[in-house]
């Protein structure tokens, strides 16, 4: 049986949401959160990387959640996602709920190939 390498071209592609294990959030405060990442992700990367966004919507849009302990790592994750092409967005929440207005709570990381954000988040564990 012959295979072929993949290339990034057909490389399979996804989302990463990082969140902060730091943070007090109830369930509901987080997923909002990551559903703010999410969408706004979406929405670069569609404009700005439209045949990346295109390949992740028809392989199904996989999202993956994990976590970092610190906003210092949001900042030095997200550098390296920018030094790679790579769509990102850090959520600010407005303050109206649970935590005071200005914290940072998610980075969202792509949609991109998967190859790609391994390199940022692949160490990275699961939320």
């Amino acid at each position: 049986m012959i295979t072929q390498k993949k290339n990034q071209s057909d490389s399979e592609f996804k989302m990463v949401i990082v969140t902060r294990s730091d943070l007090p959030l109830s369930v509901g405060k987080l997923a909002a959160q990551v559903s703010h990442a999410a969408v706004t992700c979406t929405l670069l990367t569609k404009k700005n990387k439209p045949r990346w966004f295109s390949k992740w919507i028809r392989e199904g849009s996989k999202k993956v959640v994990v976590k970092v302990e610190t906003l210092e790592k949001f900042f030095l994750l997200k550098e390296k996602a920018e030094i790679l092409g790579i769509t990102t967005n850090i959520v600010t929440d407005a303050g109206f709920t649970e935590i005071p207005e200005g914290t940072q709570t998610v980075l969202g990381i792509g949609p991109a190939p998967s190859s790609l954000i391994d390199q940022v988040t692949g160490e990275l564990p699961l939320l």
